[in-house]
């Protein structure tokens, strides 16, 4: 049967970019379909990934300089600052990024259209075009890679005040000196560093008993820590009652109530930013039509190789649920692309490093101490202060932790946990090491930049050598080849 395309890909984002390049490089002709009629990259470049990380690096920058350099020490950032300088500064990566992604495409003579794609067939996706028309197409393989949404505050709430989304809160026009966030996901911790780096005082109301539950627990305490610096309150097990606007007081209020206290707490604040969670975009899009099945939240069931119940049909991406991150969508597209040419591919490995970018930034991978724990593995930690790192002191940063998590027994590392400066990059130096079945006498054995953050490594292994043999007993032994 003759088809239009070898691959027709509904979605532009990590997942679905990453498999139109790797198949370009297997010479498959492929279509790419976009909802959206201004942008390619998705949730990725336009409205998630790319946009919240540029404001952050704007936030860090003057926050590291108002602490070193700053003055007029009475003066906070959002006096000195103003929002359309850090969304000029946002604008102008976001417009480099789309302009890459589309050269990448042409480049590689992958067509592209925009249109809303849905499945009509196995082999057939029609494409609603912006001017209204349709338009169908046929591939010998399909992939969803449509993403997700997030999810809307009840109308109760939003009865009587606007709320603000991770859009909507681009549109400000000044730095606002109180901001209340509710939720207490990733994006709603990274929002409330970047304001709490920019001077304003934020208050996060989270309806979970506690707030990202995976983090070490020495890591979370330095979390903690740097949300006290930064003028950010946490509530946790929070119900939010009432949103309103005092005219009086020219403020918004904030009602809600805790599990602990059942009584009615009011906040005063300028705007209301709302993180209540992402849900698949997986409705419309056709999956009746040839029998995929979801989850009971919405999620594409997917195999190993990202292949639905359908042999045509792949998906990958936010659309198939967790570990919903750019990072991993990209492997998934990638992927996806090499089972559906028949080219050989390792799957995923089972350790896959996460990366938060509050401020000051996280990452980690492998077991936790607690999880050690809870396994009943005899593990022991070694611990880099950022405060001990030559680089940290050069930058003036005294805040960070790397945490080595390894065997006791036979000091293979199980886990690398740290929060700091360029936390994200550091965290792949421990992944390759674990990846290769490797202990933490390579940070030992091996020489590291100096004066470098990776430093920290060496520290952190000296540290947990210290304790498993004892401070003051030669290294003979744990220094031999074996």
């Amino acid at each position: 049967m003759s088809f239009d395309y070898d691959l027709i890909i509904v979605g532009s984002g990590p997942a679905g970019f990453s498999c139109a390049m790797q198949s370009s490089k297997f010479e498959k002709k492929v279509l790419v379909i976009e909802a959206n009629a201004k942008h390619l990259g998705g949730t990725w470049i336009n409205t998630g990934t790319v946009p919240s990380k540029a404001l952050r690096e704007a936030a860090k920058t003057i926050y590291r300089y108002h602490s070193q350099f700053g003055y007029d020490k009475g003066r906070r950032p959002f006096e000195q600052f103003r929002m359309e300088e850090l969304i000029h500064y946002q604008q102008s990566i976001l417009e480099s990024k789309n302009r890459k992604v589309k050269d990448d495409l042409i480049k590689n003579e992958v067509e592209s259209i925009r249109g809303f794609g849905q499945l009509i067939d196995e082999n057939t996706v029609e494409v609603s075009l912006v001017d209204g028309e349709k338009k169908k197409y046929t591939a010998e393989k399909i992939l969803l890679s449509t993403g997700s949404s997030p999810k809307s505050p009840s109308k109760k709430l939003r009865k009587n005040s606007e709320i603000l989304d991770y859009e909507t809160i681009l549109n400000l026009t000044h730095i606002p000196r109180r901001l209340v966030i509710i939720g207490g996901g990733i994006n709603a911790l990274e929002y409330a560093t970047i304001f709490g780096s920019l001077g304003t005082r934020v208050s996060i109301l989270n309806d979970q008993e506690d707030y990202l539950t995976y983090l070490d627990h020495e890591i979370k305490d330095q979390l903690n820590a740097s949300f006290g610096r930064r003028q950010v309150s946490v509530y946790n097990k929070v119900t939010v009652d009432d949103i309103r606007k005092n005219d009086l007081r020219t403020c918004t209020e904030v009602l809600f109530k805790t599990k602990e206290e059942d009584r009615l707490q009011v906040l005063e604040t300028e705007h209301v930013l709302y993180f209540g969670g992402y849900q698949p975009n997986s409705k419309n899009i056709g999956l009746e039509n040839v029998g995929i099945k979801t989850t009971k939240e919405g999620f594409i069931k997917v195999d190993n190789a990202y292949k639905t119940d359908v042999d045509s049909v792949y998906a990958a991406g936010d659309v198939i649920g967790f570990p919903t991150l750019a990072s991993v969508s990209f492997v998934q597209g990638r992927l996806a692309a090499c089972d559906m040419f028949g080219i050989p591919a390792r799957e995923l490995p089972a350790d896959i490093p996460f990366g938060i970018y509050t401020i000051p930034e996280m990452a980690g991978i492998g077991i936790t101490e607690q999880d050690a724990e809870k396994m009943d593995i005899d593990v022991t930690v070694g611990r880099a202060f950022y405060s001990n790192i030559t680089q940290a002191d050069l930058a003036h940063i005294d805040e960070g932790l790397l945490k080595l998590v390894f065997s006791s027994k036979d000091l293979k590392l199980l886990g690398v946990h740290i929060i700091g400066e360029g936390a994200t990059d550091l965290i792949h130096l421990g992944q390759s090491v674990m990846q290769y079945g490797g202990d933490i006498r390579y940070f030992i054995q091996n020489v590291l930049n100096y004066p470098s953050y990776t430093e920290a490594y060496r520290i952190a292994a000296f540290n947990g050598v210290n304790r498993v043999y004892k401070a003051g007993v030669k290294y003979k032994n744990i220094l031999e080849t074996k």
